[in-house]
């Protein structure tokens, strides 16, 4: 890559997530070169403002998304691109198209998986080709699944000698939405089908697959009491961006010549505590199942919208501080050997910990670039674990995040 004006370039900066993104950036970026960017200035300008001394060294460029030129004047003259901007299907195309030409690594927060595939099928190929990583997913979504099931598989390999048949993460968590998040949500279902996205290997390269494979890696629908765990759990919220993620993970990694197991399936929930854990987790079934109804529904969608976070809300500073997540990950083998893992961390997962992971996973194609996996060559559409991988893993646990991982 030849020498740029700037290290960094934060896109959608004057958003909820972004401002909150330009603060941890602030605080934890010393002596790198970078910008703010987004398509109104005194928005910018204020909020560079409002951050005060860490931001002010911080230069403001203007581009709006639909106009090509001025995201392509913005993405040449930087190493890595990270956008906040979503909707992304709305608003993500133009950036990442231009970060695939320039040679500008990309990190997002995206969590919309058919946007996703087709950044896939327009720009894999070629970034693969020229060692551009494009890596949406580098929030909440997914981060904690993708690094955790990759940390599990690692363990067994060489701790164990032995692949990972099966794994599976099962979440608890507090926090809030942010208006950026539920815009993405009903774009998601103005602009697609009942089922579009349902594949569970939406994500994959094209690739024959066992009827063992297809069987367990079908969306959760009822709550059920697991007994590896001793509880009742339900379908997680974002398990059906998670696994899609965490499955392309795997399938990249098969073609680098390093798969996590012949058959290897994944799956996630939510885990319910005792007492009434049976009952906590069919409500949790049920409102999931009538929300997703609902949200199908464009006279529903209609009436929910008012009522929902608006694109720059989001939870107060009280819900956020508070907030916290835990995903405790099992490991299993074809001989029931078993690894397990722990991810947490205070703070609220869609805004707190969101901003950590995605910041750190820009710092990591940063300042980290010798020891990203597969070296310099290796470029495409990737996943946080096959474009960040354990780079990432240590910076969030240097920054608090506990990531723990451990023969069961």
């Amino acid at each position: 890559m030849t020498e740029r004006d700037y290290d960094l370039v934060f896109y959608g900066a004057s958003g909820f997530t972004g401002k909150q993104a330009v603060k941890y950036f602030a605080q934890h970026a010393h002596e790198l070169r970078w910008a703010i960017a987004g398509r109104n200035r005194e928005k910018l300008e204020a909020m560079r403002a409002q951050i005060g001394a860490p931001a002010s060294t911080a230069a403001v460029l203007v581009a709006e998304s639909g106009d090509q030129a001025a995201v392509d004047a913005i993405v040449s003259r930087t190493r890595v691109m990270l956008s906040t901007a979503g909707p992304f299907a709305l608003y993500g195309s133009p950036v990442v198209d231009a970060c695939v030409r320039f040679k500008t690594h990309y990190v997002d927060i995206s969590g919309e998986t058919g946007w996703v595939r087709e950044l896939i099928d327009r720009y894999h190929q070629r970034a693969a080709l020229e060692g551009t990583r494009i890596i949406p997913f580098c929030g909440f979504d997914s981060v904690p699944s993708d690094l955790g099931t990759y940390l599990l598989v690692r363990h067994m390999r060489r701790e164990l000698g032995v692949p990972c048949k099966e794994a599976k993460a099962f979440f608890q968590l507090y926090g809030g939405f942010n208006g950026g998040t539920v815009a993405s949500s009903f774009n998601t279902h103005e602009s697609t089908r009942p089922g579009e996205l349902s594949h569970p290997f939406l994500l994959n390269p094209e690739s024959a697959r066992t009827e063992y494979e297809i069987e367990r890696s079908q969306d959760p629908t009822r709550p059920r009491y697991d007994a590896d765990i001793g509880t009742w759990v339900a379908p997680f919220l974002m398990g059906a961006i998670n696994t899609r993620v965490v499955r392309r993970s795997a399938a990249l990694y098969a073609q680098c010549g390093e798969p996590y197991g012949s058959e290897f399936v994944y799956q996630e929930y939510q885990r319910f505590n005792r007492p009434f854990a049976r009952i906590k987790a069919a409500a949790a079934t049920a409102g999931i199942a009538l929300f997703e109804s609902a949200m199908w529904r464009p006279s529903i969608r209609r009436l929910l919208k008012p009522l929902l976070p608006v694109p720059g809300s989001g939870p107060s500073e009280n819900t956020m501080a508070n907030g916290w997540f835990r995903c405790q990950l099992l490991g299993l083998s074809d001989d029931g050997r078993r690894v397990s893992g722990l991810i947490g961390d205070r703070g609220d997962p869609g805004n707190r910990v969101t901003v950590k992971c995605l910041c750190e996973s820009a710092l990591s194609l940063i300042s980290n670039t010798d020891a990203l996996p597969g070296g310099y060559e290796r470029g495409g559409v990737l996943t946080p674990a096959t474009g960040l991988g354990e780079v990432l893993v240590e910076r969030l646990r240097e920054a608090g995040m506990i990531i723990e991982i451990n023969t069961a």
